[in-house]
């Protein structure tokens, strides 16, 4: 099956609870239609560059799916047309890396980056 990476803001006025509860709604959504949630992250509250929705901050969430089109595509209107959650963004790719993505990682853990000057 295709693999996917999906990353959710839900409304800041959610409780931790609320949000993370939001990407277990959506994973059971994605197992009834025969795909599965690889691994889920919580990112918890970030500001955001511009206001959506006259908020500023957000519940980032994100999640790496094994599941077809159809499922994928199906969770995808049932998360655009839930009140709490304000963005998606889905992106289809070719394997899902190891270990905890770039958010969840430490500063010092990075590899690759400059020392600043």
């Amino acid at each position: 099956m295709p693999l996917y990476e999906h990353v959710m803001i839900a409304r800041q006025d959610l409780s931790n609870t609320q949000a993370e509860s939001l990407v277990e709604h959506f994973g059971t959504v994605l197992a009834d239609n025969g795909g599965n949630v690889v691994d889920s992250e919580y990112w918890g509250v970030k500001t955001m560059a511009y206001k959506i929705n006259k908020n500023r901050k957000g519940h980032y969430s994100f999640l790496k799916t094994d599941a077809t089109a159809g499922a994928i595509q199906e969770m995808e209107r049932l998360m655009r047309l839930h009140d709490d959650v304000m963005r998606v963004l889905t992106i289809k790719v070719d394997e899902h890396n190891e270990g905890p993505s770039v958010q969840m990682q430490k500063r010092d853990e990075r590899e690759g980056r400059r020392e600043r000057r």
